[in-house]
């Protein structure tokens, strides 16, 4: 362990490096790059502490899941009294993964850095650690800090791991889902932490039945580890290169073997994954977000490229490419809800991004107003961008509670709108007589915004117009983020004026397509705008793809009629005509 944690430290950095650029498309399939790593200058950047776990047992490749999900007397599930709720009708980002190559305290730092991400899943996590060649294992329901305590961390030794934190069905059934796995084949053992959604899942999952594997999850990362478990390329590392090859969709993943650390990201780039080095040690860390090695101390190196594959071990770091694509479709919804505003994410600042879609939409759509307040907390930052160029005051007219957790008790007497009132309190003194424009990122059913209105207007508002930082969503994603089907999307249905209807507000602007491309300038076309568009990267090619998310009527998500017991149908085309021209402003 200190060898490798010294060898690793004393690696100069230009002495481990990879190519800074995306993947230059070549002939031959795969290309192994000089190790120099280069640091780009897009931008500047700028201790610690196992659900008592079975040791790791091997498995045939027929059965590579191993037997870490058992369930659970620890977390029993009780449906008596409590009823599930999405906290808002948002879109869900479904998973944040972190791996640590190098550091005596791997496991820990993982814990911290799954901390920083914990906005991007709240109901499971999960760590994978390597001691003497071993892969331990410990994940459960919950936040970062349900899961684990001092006495769990002390069972996951070593100075390699990987960690997940996941956003995912409700249940029993989620424990088994909760990653990382961890699998054994033949010639030794991996474990997955995977961020994204595979698009050819199904048939996937299907040709490996066909051929005798068994699946212990209903998840398709677990797909990976079969495509891994059957190849027969040699050495490891060249497995999961081919199992990639055969992936559609989008992936951002990290993986752990006895003695390497290997980071993987789709062809296209949907999610995010970036480089750091800890400052202390050199150890190397993969994560999701630039929040996550910020809080432990890590300096950021550079973004894993679309297609590219990073293998990190005793000998420093090789960089290899996967099939290439000359332009990438990174995920515009990380700068709009996901990420933390604190995280550069795509080489961009994800609090200057909202910013500017706040000042734009005080720009294009303004109204007469005198107060300013945001949806807390996605609309924050853009509602201080509207307020600061329209000039008006921003205040908090919306206090969030984060105290309340996934289940509640309601009284036999229904509160109306009783979920939006456990987690948002208006504040009578920041809005009474005031007219009131309130920001939020998105509008997705419609059903929490209509319920916003009516909250603010019983707390005295004598107007509230809506302002949403992003374009209507018209259409589902495919690409890792737990959306509606299409036909639930209000945007899909409505014009802008009947979602203001319906809604009750006094005025509703959505930021407009042509002004966020233009923003983005010459980034633009690496962005997926799929949601925004109908115009999908990647076409769903499955008659239904696996929605992962609640399907309770809750107060919050309305019917459920039109989901046929989880599994969504793939559009054949969308309907953009109807709100390309109603973008801007709907008023009374």
């Amino acid at each position: 362990m200190a060898a490798a944690t010294t060898n690793l430290s004393s690696l100069s950095k230009s002495s481990l490096s990879v190519n800074p650029k995306t993947c230059i498309p070549q002939k031959a399939p795969l290309f192994v790059l000089p190790k120099t790593l280069h640091k780009p200058s897009v931008f500047p950047q700028k201790n610690i502490y196992s659900n008592t776990q079975k040791p790791h047992i091997s498995f045939s490749s027929k059965n590579p899941i191993s037997d870490h999900f058992s369930a659970s007397e620890e977390y029993p599930v009780d449906n008596s009294l409590s009823s599930y709720f999405d906290d808002d009708d948002k879109p869900r980002e479904e998973c944040g993964v972190v791996g640590i190559y190098g550091d005596p305290e791997a496991s820990r730092l993982c814990y911290l850095a799954l901390h920083a991400l914990q906005h991007r899943g709240q109901e499971g996590a999960g760590i994978v650690a390597v001691n003497n060649k071993v892969l331990q294992s410990i994940t459960g329901i919950g936040l970062v800090s349900d899961v684990f305590n001092e006495s769990k961390l002390d069972q996951l030794r070593g100075d390699l791991a990987i960690g997940h934190v996941r956003y995912s069905t409700a249940g029993s059934s989620m424990l088994k889902n909760v990653q990382p796995f961890v699998a054994g084949y033949r010639f030794g053992s991996v474990g997955v932490a995977h961020n994204g959604n595979l698009v050819n899942y199904k048939k996937l999952r299907a040709m490996l039945e066909d051929n005798g594997s068994i699946f212990n999850t209903s998840s398709d990362t677990e797909v990976v580890l079969h495509l891994i478990a059957i190849s027969k390329a040699r050495p490891f590392f060249l497995r999961i290169v081919e199992a990639c090859e055969k992936l559609r969709g989008a992936y951002s993943m990290v993986f752990v073997t006895e003695d390497k650390l290997v980071a993987v990201r789709d062809p296209l780039g949907f999610r995010p994954l970036v480089m750091g080095r800890r400052r202390s040690n050199g150890a190397i860390v993969f994560a999701s977000e630039t929040c996550a090695l910020d809080l432990i101390d890590a300096e950021y190196e550079r973004e894993v490229n679309p297609g590219e594959v990073l293998v990190v071990d005793k000998d420093g770091i090789q960089s290899l490419c996967l099939i290439t694509h000359p332009e990438p479709k990174q995920c515009i919804f990380e700068h709009i809800y996901f990420a933390l505003p604190s995280s550069v994410v795509f080489g961009q600042s994800v609090y200057q991004s909202r910013h500017i879609f706040g000042e734009i939409l005080a720009t294009e759509s303004p109204v007469d107003c005198d107060v300013v307040i945001a949806v807390p907390d996605s609309g924050v930052v853009a509602a201080l961008g509207y307020a600061t160029k329209a000039r008006v005051p921003f205040q908090q007219g919306l206090i969030r509670s984060h105290y309340v957790g996934r289940t509640f008790i309601e009284p036999s007497q229904k509160i109306r709108d009783f979920g939006v009132k456990l987690k948002l309190s208006p504040v009578k003194a920041v809005l009474e007589g005031k007219r009131v424009v309130v920001v939020d990122d998105s509008i997705v059913r419609g059903t929490t915004s209509s319920k916003i209105v009516r909250l603010l207007k019983e707390a005295g508002a004598t107007e509230v117009h809506m302002r949403i930082a992003s374009p209507p969503m018209i259409a589902s994603c495919y690409y890792g983020v737990d959306t509606p089907s299409s036909e639930e999307l209000i945007s899909n249905r409505m014009s802008v004026e009947e979602i203001r209807k319906f809604i009750g507000s006094e005025s509703l602007a959505f930021l407009p397509f042509d002004s966020l491309k233009k923003v983005l300038g010459k980034d633009s076309p690496n962005y997926c705008f799929a949601c925004f568009s109908g115009n999908y990267p990647v076409k769903p090619s499955e008659a239904k793809v696996k929605r992962v998310g609640d399907f309770v009527d809750d107060g919050f998500h309305g019917s459920i009629d039109s989901i046929e017991g989880g599994w969504v149908q793939a559009p054949q085309t969308q309907n953009v005509e109807k709100v390309s021209n109603e973008w801007k402003l709907s008023s009374v």
